[in-house]
């Protein structure tokens, strides 16, 4: 996996999505290129207090530590056509000059912060995580989508 915290894995992301076009196709999935994009601006809202999002109660987070988190932050790819939540679905039709630009301007800022800013950061879903996770969940999350879109 990339590490985004660092230029030359933030470099290698973005030249990836500087290959995308407004018409590349899916290999799975039912989203578009630029709904994509979207989708995956979402973590980064999140991360950053852009877009809220209930947290889960004490149990639900007991769950989806138990559950969920392993596969969000482990190395085992994502699979193809797997489910997602619903704050995370983009159905509507997105601008992909748009998508791109915010996408590349969160990965900038992530890179910039640097890992110290999101060393116990807390996730809404796992509670705090530290730099190798947020870099991992970010990374891998990209990974899953430019590959699905053949970048």
């Amino acid at each position: 996996m990339k590490n985004l915290f660092e230029q030359s894995g933030l470099e290698q992301t973005i030249e990836r999505i500087n290959k995308l076009k407004p018409d590349t196709q899916p290999q799975w999935g039912k989203m578009n290129v630029a709904q994509m994009l979207a989708h995956s601006c979402i973590s980064y809202e999140i991360a950053y207090n852009e877009r809220k999002v209930d947290k889960p109660g004490a149990f639900g987070r007991f769950m989806l530590n138990l559950f969920v988190k392993s596969t969000v932050i482990g190395s085992k790819p994502y699979s193809k056509n797997g489910r997602t939540a619903p704050y995370f679905i983009v159905a509507d039709e997105r601008d992909f000059e748009v998508e791109k630009n915010r996408l590349i301007g969160y990965l900038k800022k992530t890179q910039e912060l640097g890992a110290s800013h999101f060393e116990g950061m807390e996730s809404v879903s796992f509670g705090a995580m530290n730099a190798t996770e947020w870099n991992t969940m970010f990374s891998k999350h990209l990974e899953h989508h430019l590959t699905q879109f053949g970048v």
